[in-house]
């Protein structure tokens, strides 16, 4: 099963140390290009950066694009409850915390991929 994770860049560091970091990259280029979201997230990027770049885009997306947001949390499978579950706070706490929400989902996805198929 799964761990339970706090923060984002904990779970980048459990990613790599499962050898799944570059699945996750291709999983998360896929869905945000299935929401229609252009995103560059080149294959060497480090986690810390890849937690930066998620986060701006969030952002960048609940202030200026907010049906393209709404897209994404569709496409990503984001469960309605968990973003109903965030404290109402300021617009850079919300998107980190959806960027967490984004990335966990996005982890599960490989995870489960991986270790479920052939």
């Amino acid at each position: 099963m799964l761990p339970n994770y706090n923060n984002s860049l904990e779970l980048l560091e459990s990613v790599q140390q499962e050898q799944l970091y570059q699945k996750l990259l291709m999983q998360l280029k896929k869905d945000f290009e299935l929401a229609n979201v252009p995103i560059n997230l080149p294959l060497d990027i480090a986690p810390e950066e890849l937690k930066s770049i998620i986060h701006e885009k969030i952002y960048f997306l609940i202030v200026e694009k907010f049906p393209e947001y709404l897209n994404l949390l569709y496409v990503v499978d984001i469960s309605e409850n968990e973003i109903k579950r965030i404290a109402p706070s300021d617009v850079v706490d919300i998107s980190a915390e959806v960027s967490f929400l984004l990335l966990k989902r996005e982890w599960q996805k490989v995870w489960y991929k991986a270790k479920y198929s052939g």
